[in-house]
């Protein structure tokens, strides 16, 4: 995996995270959304003094499910192979990235001291929130601070994170180059993507 997408991964669980518990801010789409990441900062710092890693990885599969566009980033990061995919084909990738990215990245992400929100601007679809992520508060951040930019859709009234940006680069464009290499190195077969993520989780799972 190329670290541009996993250094993506691990903001997507922070994002993940910081929703955990229900926010002092309400997380509609009129909330200002600099203060909406700003309270998500908050929270994470109370979701990772949860007492047992148990109750962390319950905390971050609640999070994949709610607060995130899982859906819709599932089918951005798929793109043309989503339309191959069956219905059950697809529900199981869903199924599998939730798993990746909660098993494979959560210990990392207890040492996290949350964003540092710079500022805003609207986007078609809802806004784009600016912070910064510092050495000191993600040792695997790496020297200095890394720009992380958080893509706001409005959906029904409610903010959803749509896709995060790493230095500019898109973690669900990423995702998606990602899996047309798994795809191209196993003979042009979209299946491929299921069986090369099943065996990663089994991988996570076993340490």
């Amino acid at each position: 995996m190329s670290p541009v997408l996993r250094r993506a991964l691990l903001t997507t669980v922070v994002v993940l995270i910081v929703g955990a518990l229900p926010p002092a801010i309400p997380s509609t789409a009129g909330t200002d959304p600099a203060a909406f990441i700003n309270n998500l900062g908050k929270q994470l710092r109370v979701v990772c003094s949860y007492p047992s890693m148990e109750q962390k990885l319950a905390g971050f599969r609640e999070l994949f499910r709610e607060d995130f566009d899982v859906p819709g980033l599932g089918r951005f990061v798929l793109g043309r192979f989503w339309r191959i995919f069956n219905p059950s084909e697809q529900q199981e990738f869903l199924g599998l990235f939730e798993n990746f990215v909660v098993l494979t990245y959560s210990e990392r992400l207890l040492e996290y001291g949350g964003p540092r929100v710079t500022g805003s601007r609207p986007d078609p679809d809802g806004a784009i929130v600016f912070s910064e992520i510092t050495r000191a508060s993600a040792p695997w951040a790496g020297h200095g601070p890394i720009k992380v930019d958080w893509r706001l859709s409005a959906r029904d009234g409610t903010y959803k994170i749509s896709d995060i940006l790493i230095d500019g680069f898109s973690m669900a464009a990423n995702g998606r180059s990602q899996l047309e290499g798994v795809v191209e190195r196993n003979g042009g077969r979209a299946q491929a993507i299921l069986a090369v993520m099943r065996q990663q989780i089994a991988s996570a799972s076993a340490r």
